[in-house]
């Protein structure tokens, strides 16, 4: 005689209700929004009171779907969404008519470069090895747009990897880009929560030319570096030309409003290997 096997479990699952819900016979009391189930109710989900609800939402399926995919940890790039890559950038100056829109378009087609710059860092991450537990590493995360965040992405999908997109809904409609993997392509309500995905797995971080999004991605992170809200981990920051002219770094430990050292959290970079080889050393990898 076998020894019994108890069921996993006795309750219904939420699915096989939700399922069982869409089929009640229709009447007044059925057809009312207060007969809906809890989680199949969006209108109630977005009660103005149902905010704390719908942050552990946003915190808990990217996480989960990450975890699913054995993401242990990635290589985050932040940059402009409006910097093209060269070819359209170099058409963007041959459509310039005025002097301001000339001035703009030379200034695209010099940050330009970059492009090509993260789209190869992308592809040197994506080659790292899965570990012994069948984790990833280093994979390729980005805001899911364009420009800078397109090209990190086109990188991994090049080496036939899988990459991640953090979408937000703008007013202005941003869809994610076409090499983002589906499975991984995530959309966010809240900033707060989407900035928290970017870095709760984050090993490395790519910073590139890039507007108030991107001053406002870099500049938390090294405030949490800073205050010792996380652990230092590489900050590689591309284009010294362009972040000396519109960041006086210098000037603000000269002002005495961040110390001298911690101009040490950010390592200047100008190609993929040296950003490559910067990462490596500061983990001191045997895959170098």
């Amino acid at each position: 005689m076998t020894d019994p096997k108890p069921p996993k479990r006795i309750f219904p699952t939420s699915k096989v209700d939700a399922a069982a819900a869409k089929h009640v016979p229709t009447s007044p009391q059925t057809e009312s929004a207060a007969y809906k189930l809890a989680f199949q109710d969006t209108d109630f989900l977005l009660r103005e009171d149902l905010r704390p609800v719908r942050f552990q939402l946003e915190l808990l399926k990217p996480e989960l779907l990450m975890n699913e995919a054995n993401i242990a940890s990635t290589f985050v790039f932040y940059g402009s969404a409006r910097v093209p890559e060269p070819s359209k950038a170099e058409a963007l100056l041959g459509h310039a008519r005025s002097d301001w829109d000339k001035k703009v378009a030379e200034r695209l087609v010099a940050k330009s470069h970059y492009y090509d710059v993260a789209r190869e860092l992308a592809r040197t991450a994506s080659r790292f090895p899965v570990d012994e537990d069948g984790k990833r590493h280093f994979v390729v995360c980005s805001g899911g747009g364009p420009s800078f965040m397109e090209a990190a992405n086109r990188g991994a999908q090049d080496e036939g990897m899988d990459t991640i997109g953090l979408n937000i809904v703008l007013p202005h409609e941003q869809l994610p880009n076409t090499y983002v993997t589906p499975d991984l392509s995530f959309q966010f309500h809240y900033f707060a929560l989407r900035k928290m995905h970017f870095l709760l797995r984050a090993r490395a971080v790519a910073v590139f030319p890039g507007g108030f999004g991107t001053f406002d991605e870099m500049f938390e992170l090294l405030t949490l570096i800073q205050t010792g809200k996380v652990r230092p981990l590489p900050i590689l920051l591309f284009g010294k030309e362009f972040w000396n002219r519109v960041v006086d770094f210098e000037g603000l430990a000269e002002e005495g409003v961040i110390s001298p050292g911690d101009l040490d959290l950010i390592t200047w970079c100008e190609t993929a290997d040296e950003a490559w080889a910067t990462v490596c050393d500061y983990y001191d990898n045997p895959q170098r």
